[in-house]
């Protein structure tokens, strides 16, 4: 019934930019956290984001800070993670997740399909 789509991935040079969208479905956004993940190949799972419900607060991963940003759009039980300045090293398989929770946590109830990002020149 739960259920997350990611989409917006694609191939980008170095510098680039991408937007990903996150669609939840089964449940409403307004009251819970959602958190953006990657894994590249051979590599462990990485937080990148997380935009927690109970006080508003985002954090992003230091990697990814000043050049990431987590938005929402709860009438369309929608979040956005938009991609600047992207690197080689941000390629990855991205996917968002939702603990059920109004805070951001380590520990994630429903996850998406992943989609990839490719930043390659």
């Amino acid at each position: 019934q739960v259920q997350l789509v990611e989409s917006g991935g694609g191939l980008v040079q170095p510098g680039g930019s991408l937007r990903l969208s996150c669609v939840a479905s089964g449940f409403t956004l307004d009251y819970y956290a959602i958190g953006w993940f990657r894994q590249a190949p051979g590599k462990g799972r990485e937080a990148v984001s997380c935009s927690s419900a109970s006080d508003g607060s985002t954090y992003y991963a230091d990697s990814v800070k000043g050049r990431f940003t987590i938005s929402r759009d709860n009438a369309k039980n929608t979040v956005y993670l938009q991609m600047n300045s992207l690197k080689p090293e941000d390629t990855a398989v991205y996917y968002c997740a939702a603990p059920t929770s109004s805070s951001c946590t380590n520990m994630y109830n429903y996850w998406g399909q992943g989609t990839q990002v490719t930043v390659s020149s």
